[in-house]
């Protein structure tokens, strides 16, 4: 969806000399990742929080999605993981509710894998109401306790807040990772650096760079070391 966008960014920036040293092992500003005009607040603490903005049915995000998980188990404890489900149109927005809807039933994340083989892999789309109930109906997930949530206000109110942070993120387009609410970073923008790479490519850099950016954060929130306490002066000798 935003590739063809970042692929015309990616021309102009090619054309500027900083682009030449560029790339995912030695990460730019405004080439490899971008930083938030206005950093987000997060809750992660110590942690690390990193952010995948995505959409069900975006190919990219489906090719991307076991590349990311390999990732963040490598990650450990060092971070917080969030997804947020984006909506570019109102017809994106019942897939934002299957997501908020399982993960108040505790199973986005166990469903996300089968969900983005049901979309991508037996081609059967899950963007309306009545196909995804249907489509909950035979996963072995209580139906009804599904659409109770998937109706609810909660449900709608987690939909609202996606919206605001898409906005405050400035997201164009999926996926999209935030680090620490401060950066972010794709495959798309990569591309800027690897140019005509290919998907499988793109991805891989792009984790370079979470690499780099999660270092980056990790050095800046250690404790600085306390200053050497200054020696005694020695008592001048008379003469």
């Amino acid at each position: 969806m935003r590739f063809l966008k970042h692929a015309l960014a990616a021309l102009s920036l090619g054309l500027v000399a900083i682009s030449a040293s560029a790339t995912p092992a030695n990460p730019q500003n405004g080439v490899d990742y971008r930083t938030l005009n206005k950093p987000q607040q997060t809750e992660s603490g110590k942690k690390i929080e990193i952010t995948e903005f995505f959409w069900y049915s975006c190919p990219h995000c489906f090719a991307f999605e076991p590349d990311l998980e390999a990732w963040i188990k490598k990650q450990g404890d060092k971070i917080v993981f969030k997804r947020v489900p984006v909506a570019f149109r109102d017809t994106m927005i019942p897939e934002q509710k299957l997501f908020y809807a399982l993960e108040a039933m505790g199973k986005a994340e166990e469903m996300q894998k089968r969900i983005f083989n049901t979309i991508h892999v037996q081609r059967q789309m899950l963007n309306t109401d009545a196909a995804i109930a249907d489509y909950i109906a035979k996963q072995g997930i209580d139906k009804q306790k599904f659409l109770d949530l998937y109706n609810s206000f909660g449900v709608q109110s987690k939909v609202r807040r996606a919206a605001q942070l898409q906005q405050a993120y400035e997201i164009d387009g999926v996926p999209t990772i935030a680090v620490e609410g401060r950066f972010l970073t794709s495959p798309s923008i990569v591309s800027a650096s690897m140019g005509n790479a290919s998907e499988p490519a793109l991805a891989a850099g792009t984790l370079q760079v979470m690499d780099w950016l999660v270092a980056k954060v990790t050095k800046e929130k250690a404790p600085q070391a306390a200053p050497a306490a200054a020696a005694p002066a020695k008592a001048s000798k008379s003469k």
